[in-house]
């Protein structure tokens, strides 16, 4: 008969080294967590960057396709201007005066809204990043030298980037 120290001892288990393989297996699992949770973390981050990209990617096409078309508004803009210049000795109770300023403040309206501006040049020092220098003269006054003068086509700014460079005489 076997005593009871040999009864609650099995011979073919041994506890260390059970608590050697459930640390061992403990260890692997929580190596295979870890990795895990990095692929799942760096899943995420990368669908995210994912998301961010293709949203400003999306804003940045309806941008440059509003942009083509405003591009190509400008010179309708341009003869607006010439038209209204030209008209400035017709009595503005003249039903066409009327009409070409309506359709002008109309037009200047939509660009308004779209973040069309108008870049005022005209008495400012010339600056390469908004203006092209068509022509320089000889400045009327000291004050005016390096300053422009005249605008020869005006420049526009969207959404605060040149889409079009102002022509300008420069002061010399």
């Amino acid at each position: 008969m076997m005593n009871e120290n040999e009864n609650m001892q099995d011979p073919e288990f041994n506890s260390d080294e059970h608590v050697e393989n459930t640390s061992t297996e403990t260890q692997e699992l929580t190596n295979q967590l870890q990795e895990a949770n990095d692929k799942y973390a760096r899943l995420f981050a990368e669908f995210d960057n994912y998301k961010k990209r293709t949203s400003r990617e999306k804003v940045e096409l309806l941008q440059s396709a509003g942009k083509d078309v405003i591009i190509k508004l400008l010179p309708v803009l341009d003869d607006f201007d010439r038209a209204l210049g030209f008209m400035k000795d017709i009595p503005n109770d003249d039903p066409v005066k009327q009409g070409v300023d309506l359709v002008y403040n109309k037009l200047q309206k939509t660009m308004d809204q779209l973040g069309v501006k108008e870049i005022n040049v005209i008495g400012q020092p010339f600056d390469p990043e908004f203006q092209e220098a068509i022509t320089s003269i000889p400045a009327p006054s000291d004050d005016l030298k390096n300053k422009v003068i005249d605008v020869i086509e005006k420049g526009y700014l969207m959404n605060d980037s040149v889409i079009r460079f102002a022509k300008v005489v420069v002061g010399q």
